[in-house]
């Protein structure tokens, strides 16, 4: 992305702010969308990628999702909408594509061929990542949880193994994408709000995404008003949270 006065990653991070009220001021389309691109490469768990990225750019479906979304200023005024969704539903897709990933890295040879490291890389999206994400009405995941708390008796073991987990492990990951995208916005002096508070059935009837996907968050875009910001911003002291081991 070649952007001039671009901000370094430590003036970026001090710039963001989540911004309430926006200019009448276009974006540039294509850098919003570059800027999704630099979200995806966010770090992720187990490379699974379980996200999507809808860019919103057309005004007529901005306005029914500040409806949805209660009316805030941050959608009602924001140029564009990005919205993150965590696809927990997706893990067999991704996992399969990062098994043909492998194999082709590997050179598609015949398994007897694979190495050590290359045959525990696929066994891990061949059988540990299905055995954490398959589950049935959430009863196969609450018995994984038991077992595994059994087995942590007596050694370290991952613990975290039902629905509800796996459902969490999906959406830190996209968390993570949409911080990437929001620092990667503000390098370029572009503003962003991340939004919580929105109808997320009527989000995803707007945007047609099937019962299984969930709503991460929705990031208003464009330029901050100058009374778009709301404050100083206020930070629990740092001693307060901060904890040397």
């Amino acid at each position: 992305m070649v952007v001039t006065n671009e901000k370094s990653v430590s003036e970026a991070i001090k710039y963001r702010r989540s911004v309430r009220v926006f200019k009448n001021e276009a974006i540039d389309t294509e850098k919003v969308k570059e800027c999704i691109q630099l979200a995806a490469l966010a770090p992720t768990s187990s490379n699974m990628q379980l996200w999507e990225f809808y860019h919103v750019v057309s005004p007529e479906v901005i306005q029914k999702i500040a409806k949805a979304s209660f009316d805030q200023n941050a959608a009602k005024t924001a140029q564009q909408l990005v919205i993150v969704v965590a696809r927990k539903d997706l893990w067999r897709k991704r996992v399969q594509s990062n098994i043909d990933y492998l194999k082709n890295q590997y050179g598609n040879k015949p398994e007897a061929a694979y190495s050590k490291r290359e045959k525990f890389a696929l066994n891990y999206y061949q059988k540990i990542i299905p055995a954490l994400y398959f589950d049935f009405l959430g009863i196969i995941g609450m018995i994984k949880f038991v077992v595994f708390q059994v087995i942590g008796i007596f050694k370290p073991i991952y613990r975290q193994a039902r629905q509800s987990d796996m459902r969490i492990v999906a959406h830190k990951s996209a968390g993570l994408a949409a911080q990437n995208f929001m620092i990667s916005m503000a390098a370029i002096n572009y503003d962003t709000c991340p939004m919580e508070g929105f109808d997320s059935l009527r989000i995803k009837k707007i945007l047609h995404l099937p019962a299984s996907a969930e709503i991460n968050m929705i990031l208003g875009c464009g330029i901050r008003d100058e009374n778009g910001v709301y404050g100083e911003r206020f930070r629990i002291p740092f001693e307060e949270t901060y904890f040397k081991i």
